[in-house]
């Protein structure tokens, strides 16, 4: 028998369904007793009329009701809550795991682990407007939150629109931070979700209101998913943008620093393109002195590497790791081959970059192989190096046999120098170092010249 488990006898089992049961029972007792207290209180002449906020009096554990909200049943919900019923309940859901837990006065026993909602939740979070309606017209409290989040957050959770301006138009907080902190707002993180934030920011809901936990902004967040219509709503909205997070980084720095695959990379290049062009400091770094640039090199988005490096972005800062751009790009080639890290690589090498450290250029050609490109481009920069037999054990047979003709020509240079062509290009961009970029366009020469000095791909070495 395994050590992390064990098994029980009838009569214990028999036992803990026992205690189970007088846990329940004493626990609908107390919220009975407490809504009976608040009830004489309320009959009270003097006393004042209850907030939105009072917590909910009844607990409902009748499957009836329960599969009538789960289902969207209206004439079931109209019945089971007609004039004059409470509309304030709150469900416990049957089933799921069970679990141990003790009460207050330390008695352990087993439970469903079954998070508290109500009606309101059930039926906005699954888009059952008319039964939604129904219950806020019998005075459902819109802003009860028995398990940490409102009605509000699970719709907007769920993309319900509907719900959300229904909940918004009854009076709910759309400022309201559920037990993580997250405000309706910074839950909209799908694409399908911008009309509920529109409904949230025309209700007032605060465009630069922050998360408890992480402090991010709605844009951090809009950011981060790569949504750009959200992100252009925000801005309109007068969103922040360079509001720094617990880690340091704005809405720009999140953008750049989601791992992002090749379907999304146009969709973060469009978010970062919008963000910039509204003025965002493309050199902020974060609490580890990682820069936008670090970061897309990292998630190795070609087109925001450019967007970035155009708007004047500094090509060598080191984060505290010690990493340039350059280093976090070439960390990433062996993994992102598809996302033409070639084209990242050679726009760092024309803003001015560092270089590699010749001594481990054979390193770099072991853990970049797979990308040819990379290796040329990298290379190009040097006007000599020299290939040893180290440099073809380090390109395993079938990238070798993938890449024949350009691993062909790199490995003829260990016997014949490079051409007096290459050597002229190297002259010329070491005199220009720095200042390729911004010189060599503005040269009345050929295109193809032009092109030949700014590293223009041949799959081979020359």
């Amino acid at each position: 028998m395994s050590q992390r488990s064990f098994t029980f006898s009838s009569t214990a089992l028999r036992s803990l369904e026992k205690d189970r049961d007088m846990l329940e029972r004493r626990k609908q007792q107390k919220m009975i007793s407490g809504y009976l207290l608040r009830k004489e209180l309320r009959e009270k002449p003097a006393a004042p009329r209850p907030s939105p906020a009072e917590p909910p009096a009844l607990l409902c554990q009748d499957l009836l009701v329960q599969n009538a909200l789960y289902t969207g049943d209206l004439e079931a919900v109209q019945r089971l809550f007609s004039r004059g019923s409470p509309s304030n309940v709150v469900i416990q859901p049957r089933g799921g795991d069970m679990r141990w837990a003790a009460d207050q006065n330390g008695l352990w026993s087993l439970t469903y682990e079954q998070e508290l909602t109500t009606p309101l939740h059930i039926t906005a979070s699954r888009g059952f407007t008319e039964c939604l309606r129904h219950l806020l017209l019998r005075g459902a409290n819109v802003n009860l939150a028995p398990g940490g989040t409102t009605a509000l957050h699970e719709a907007c959770e769920e993309c319900q629109a509907e719900s959300v301006r229904l909940l918004l138009s009854y009076g709910a907080n759309a400022n309201a931070a559920d037990e993580d902190g997250h405000m309706p707002l910074h839950l909209c993180t799908n694409v399908d979700s911008l009309e509920c934030a529109k409904y949230l920011l025309q209700f007032g809901a605060d465009v630069n209101g922050r998360s408890l936990d992480e402090d991010d902004a709605p844009l951090h967040v809009a950011a981060r998913h790569g949504l750009l219509e959200h992100v252009s709503l925000y801005l309109r909205y007068g969103a922040n943008l360079e509001h720094r997070n617990d880690e340091g980084a704005t809405p720009l720095n999140a953008a750049c620093s989601q791992p992002q695959e090749p379907p999304s990379l146009a969709r973060y290049h469009q978010v970062c393109h919008l963000l910039v062009s509204a003025g965002a400091n493309v050199k902020t770094s974060d609490a580890d002195n990682q820069t936008p640039l670090h970061m897309a090199c990292k998630s190795v988005n070609p087109d925001v590497v450019e967007l970035l490096l155009q708007h004047g972005a500094s090509v060598n800062d080191m984060c505290y790791s010690g990493d340039a751009p350059l280093h976090n790009i070439l960390k990433m080639v062996a993994y992102k081959a598809e996302q033409q890290p070639e084209r990242v690589v050679r726009a760092l090498l024309n803003h001015g970059s560092i270089r590699v450290w010749p001594g481990a250029l054979v390193k770099v050609l072991k853990y970049c192989c797979a990308s040819p490109r990379t290796i040329e481009v990298l290379l190009n920069t040097y006007d000599r190096f020299r290939v040893t037999d180290a440099w073809v054990e380090a390109v395993p047979p079938e990238v070798l046999k993938k890449h024949q003709e350009f691993y062909e020509s790199l490995f003829s240079l260990a016997k014949h120098p490079r051409s007096l062509q290459h050597l002229a290009r190297h002259r010329l961009r070491t005199f220009l170092e720095g200042r390729l970029h911004k010189v060599v366009p503005s040269l009345g020469l050929p295109t193809f010249l032009k092109n030949y000095l700014l590293l223009e791909f041949r799959d081979y070495v020359h």
